[in-house]
C-alpha cells in the first residue's frame, strides 16, 4: 500500500502558503485601509455635492440632484475599485477593467444617445425661467399648457387631451404663448 502523499509534499505547500500569505498580508491591509478611507471620502464628498446641488436646484427638483449624485457616485465607486485592485497587486486587472469600462461607456452612450438627449434637454427646461408648468406653449406643433416637466419628457395638455413630448425636441424650439393668442 502506498502512502497517499509524501510528507514533504505537506510540508512544502503549507509553507508555500504560509510564504504567500506573509508576502500578501501588507497589501491586503493596505487594501482594507484604502476601501476604509475611500469609503469615508466618497460618503462625504457625496454630502457635499448633494449639498451644494440641494441649494442650487428647488425641492421640485429633487430628481435632478439624485440623477448627478448616483452618476458622480457610480464614477466613485469604479475609480475606487480600479485603484484597490492596483493595491492589492492586480494592476494589470485594473487595467483591463478600465479599458474594458471605457468601450462599454461608448456603447452605452451610443445606445442610449436619444435618452441622454432627453435628459440634458430636461434639465434645461427644468432651469428655464420661461418654461413652467401651467403656461400655454407650441412645441412639436402641439400648442397646449404644461402639465409637468420631466427629466426625459414633458407633458402638454391640449384641447385633445394630454400630448408626451420628448424633452430633447421641445427644448430645440418651442414658443410661449401669451393669453391673448
Amino acid at each position: 500500500m502506498r502512502p497517499l502523499l509524501p510528507l514533504n509534499v505537506v510540508e512544502t505547500t503549507v509553507e508555500s502558503f504560509r510564504t504567500g500569505l506573509v508576502e500578501a498580508l501588507p497589501k491586503l491591509i493596505a487594501g482594507i485601509v484604502f476601501l476604509t478611507v475611500a469609503y469615508v471620502g466618497i460618503k462625504l464628498a457625496l454630502g457635499v455635492l448633494r449639498g451644494v446641488l440641494e441649494r442650487v436646484y428647488p425641492a421640485e427638483q429633487a430628481l435632478i440632484v439624485d440623477f448627478f449624485v448616483i452618476v458622480v457616485a457610480a464614477f466613485m465607486w469604479f475609480g475606487a475599485a480600479l485603484v484597490l485592485l492596483n493595491i492589492v497587486g492586480l494592476g494589470a486587472v485594473a487595467a483591463s477593467l478600465g479599458t474594458a469600462a471605457g468601450f462599454i461607456g461608448l456603447g452605452i452612450s451610443y445606445a442610449l444617445s436619444n435618452m441622454i438627449a432627453d435628459t440634458v434637454a430636461g434639465v434645461y427646461l427644468l432651469r428655464d425661467p420661461d418654461f413652467n408648468p401651467g403656461d400655454t406653449v407650441t412645441a412639436e406643433s402641439v400648442t397646449g399648457t404644461v402639465v409637468d416637466i420631466g427629466l426625459r419628457k414633458s407633458r402638454v395638455r391640449t384641447e385633445d387631451g394630454l400630448v408626451v413630448l420628448a424633452n430633447r425636441n421641445v427644448e430645440s424650439r418651442w414658443t410661449r404663448r401669451t393669453p391673448e393668442e
